[in-house]
C-alpha cells in the first residue's frame, strides 16, 4: 500500500518540549471528556444488561470497582482516538491548535502499527516520570522515546493560509 503524503509538504523544524506539552494538555482535556462519555455509555449498557437493582447491589458491595472490562474499553477508546488522528492527517485536535504534526521522515502519514508503537511507548514514557518526553531535551533531532521507537517525527507546520 503506497504511503500518503501529508499536506502541506516541506522541510519543517522539529517540535520542542514546550509546544509538545501544550498540545498534550489540549488533548488531555479532550480525552478526559471522551473517557467520561464512554464510561457513561458503558454504565448505561451495563445497567440495561444486569438491571438497576443488581447494579446497585454490586456497586454498594464494591464489586464494580476496578472493572477490567471498562479499563480495557477505555484503553481501546484512547488508542482509537490517537490512531485515527495520527494516521489520517497526522494531527490530533491539540496538535492542530499548536501547529504540530506527526509524520514519517519523508512527510508521509504514519501507519497503524507506528501509531500503536507511539501510543504504547508514550504511556511507558509517562510512567517513567516523563523521562521519555524529557529525552527531547538531549536528542539532537528533538525526539522522545515514542518518536525514536516508532520511527516517526513531530514537526511544526505552518497554519493554513500562511506561508512558511
Amino acid at each position: 500500500m503506497p504511503k500518503s503524503l501529508l499536506n502541506p509538504q516541506g522541510d519543517f523544524q522539529p517540535v520542542g518540549l514546550g509546544r509538545r506539552l501544550a498540545a498534550v494538555f489540549y488533548d488531555f482535556l479532550l480525552c478526559t471528556a471522551l473517557l467520561i462519555v464512554t464510561t457513561g455509555v458503558y454504565k448505561v449498557v451495563q445497567m440495561a444488561v444486569i438491571g438497576q437493582e443488581r447494579m446497585r447491589a454490586l456497586t454498594e458491595a464494591g464489586a464494580l470497582d476496578g472493572d477490567p472490562l471498562l479499563s480495557t474499553l477505555l484503553l481501546f477508546v484512547l488508542f482509537g482516538f490517537f490512531a485515527k488522528f495520527w494516521t489520517h492527517g497526522g494531527q490530533t485536535l491539540g496538535m492542530q491548535v499548536w501547529g504540530v504534526r506527526v509524520q514519517n521522515a519523508d512527510g508521509s502519514a504514519i501507519s497503524l502499527w507506528q501509531a500503536l508503537l507511539r501510543f504504547v511507548v508514550g504511556i511507558a514514557s509517562w510512567l517513567c516520570f516523563g523521562l521519555g518526553f524529557l529525552w527531547i531535551l538531549w536528542d539532537k533531532r528533538k525526539r522522545g522515546w515514542h518518536d525514536i521507537y516508532s520511527e516517526t517525527e513531530l514537526v511544526r507546520v505552518p497554519k493554513r493560509g500562511s506561508s512558511k
